[in-house]
């Protein structure tokens, strides 16, 4: 599918003054999210290092899928007692979100 059929997806961030970025849904965070314009730090992006350990505090417009045994294992931990966190270069795009850069 390209990208011009595809809807449009919003990450914004909290506690940082980059604006929000727009990606066609179904993208993974890891392939567009930089320096540039995402206060996520990636490390490994492969989601063993937890570098990019993120809250999810908003979903909108989707649903966000659960993690997978290999996120939850590495999640269970680097945040044990905090059932929104998510590790950014696991998520595909499939719901505007708002996220706190926790890593």
């Amino acid at each position: 599918m390209s990208n011009q059929s595809r809807p449009f997806k919003e990450i914004s961030y909290s506690q940082s003054p980059l604006p929000p970025v727009t990606l066609p849904e179904g993208e993974w965070l890891a392939d567009h999210l930089d320096v540039g314009n995402s206060p996520i730090l990636f490390g490994c992006r492969t989601g063993i290092c937890g570098t990019c350990l993120i809250e999810i505090e908003d979903v909108s417009d989707g649903h966000l899928a659960d993690p997978l045994p290999d996120e939850l294992e590495v999640l269970d931990i680097v945040a044990p007692a905090n059932p929104r966190a998510r590790l950014a270069c696991q998520l595909q795009l499939t719901a505007s979100l708002k996220v706190k850069y926790l890593g």
